[in-house]
């Protein structure tokens, strides 16, 4: 071999030693690579207390029947829970009285509905709905097994000309069937609980409301956008609720409470900060 041929393979094994030992060095500060799957998986633990943004989760799965419907006409809601195996699932814990709540809301979030189906004797659910509008609704089953809940949903499509209707502004106050409602504590920020507070008042007095659902009141909230549920927890003596909002953004706040044997919906819009 020639002396400059020497020199150069020695060149080139100093290159490939640098080479080598940089790549061992990045080793030890860099994170690994993770594929495709893992990330998906990690992503799903990030995303643990959203609910209500899949038709199945790691246990259960959801079978709406049928899919579509017509505005003004009642007809029946029917689904079936399901569990890894095929197997419809027959037996729910019991919360806030209930062993099943279904909401129905449409995706521009007008059209909202609380409902509580009744279980056939072959393990599945059903109840009377009327949706009004034409567009497509999004149908929360909303329920617990062996102590933990569960919030699975899917979509039915009501017939006819979509109009979609544009998010009510932030608001601390709104009017139904009469009542006057406000909301005295507001949510604080985003992955920080938030003690949400309302009153109902009528001709300017304060109004005692009734239990419902085991409490005075339920609140449901909703995410703009993927409609992300949150299950917000009552205090038993008043209409004081615990949330969680899991992102910044725009939120619709469903607020149910009961007067004389009847159940009234409040609406709000509220923004969460980060």
């Amino acid at each position: 071999m020639s002396r400059s041929a020497a020199r150069s393979l020695a060149a080139f094994a100093a290159v490939l030693a640098l080479i080598f030992a940089a790549a061992a060095l990045a080793g030890t500060v860099v994170p690994p690579l993770h594929d495709p799957a893992d990330q998906g998986e990690s992503m799903a633990m990030g995303m643990e207390a959203v609910r209500g943004l899949a038709v199945a989760d790691d246990r259960f799965s959801l079978e709406l029947e049928p899919r579509t419907t017509s505005p003004g006409t009642p007809a029946p809601l029917a689904f079936r829970i399901r569990d890894e195996r095929g197997v419809t699932v027959r037996d729910f814990d019991v919360e806030h009285t209930k062993r099943m709540h279904v909401i129905v809301v449409r995706r521009d979030m007008a059209g909202f509905q609380h409902v509580h189906p009744v279980q056939r004797a072959d393990g599945s659910w059903a109840v009377p709905l009327v949706v009004h509008d034409a567009g497509s609704y999004r149908v929360f089953a909303d329920f617990a097994v062996d102590g933990t809940p569960h919030t699975l949903a899917d979509d039915i499509q009501a017939d006819g000309e979509f109009v979609a209707r544009p998010l009510p502004a932030p608001t601390t106050a709104a009017s139904t069937d009469g009542f006057d409602v406000r909301l005295l504590e507001q949510p604080t920020r985003a992955d920080e609980e938030s003690e949400l507070r309302f009153e109902v008042a009528k001709d300017g007095q304060p109004v005692l409301v009734e239990d419902y659902l085991g409490a005075k009141g339920h609140l449901v909230a909703l995410r703009q956008g993927d409609l992300a549920f949150l299950h917000v927890h009552p205090d038993a003596e008043t209409l004081q609720f615990e949330a969680t909002f899991p992102s910044a953004g725009r939120y619709r706040l469903f607020l149910q409470f009961r007067v004389g044997g009847r159940v009234h919906t409040a609406a709000f819009t509220q923004e969460v900060s980060r």
